[in-house]
């Protein structure tokens, strides 16, 4: 039978990014997969990490930079980036008006996967 899903679990982070999960460990106990809607400030960054996870993010507004050990690469409205399980990398939004996106974990986020020396 389908689930359907209500509202989010907003997950509480610093430095003004805004994070909904619908779908994963905090909002529907799954474990395999995870679909959080976020909205970043502009000038946003996070600390670098090497998740144990990978991770599709889907640009709906605005622009992510992926930075990553051979450079970055910014990835704009209607395009998506694939990371994989092992690369390090550290998401920011470089620009005035930040970026609001989709993010999908196989299997789904949990800090203690997240790979973040700050975790």
């Amino acid at each position: 039978m389908p689930q359907l899903i209500d509202a989010p679990t907003r997950i509480p982070v610093p430095g003004g990014k805004q994070i909904d999960e619908y779908v994963g460990r905090a909002n529907t106990g799954t474990d395999a997969l995870s679909v959080a809607h976020m909205i970043a400030p502009g000038g946003w960054d996070e600390p670098a990490q090497t998740p144990q996870f990978d991770e599709i993010t889907l640009v709906l507004r605005g622009v992510v930079r992926v930075e990553h050990d051979d450079g970055f690469l910014d990835v704009g409205a209607g395009q998506a980036v694939i990371t994989k399980a092992g690369e390090t990398v550290r998401y920011t939004t470089p620009t005035q008006d930040g970026a609001e996106y989709v993010a999908i974990c196989v299997p789904a986020f949990a800090p203690e996967l997240s790979g973040r020396a700050d975790t």
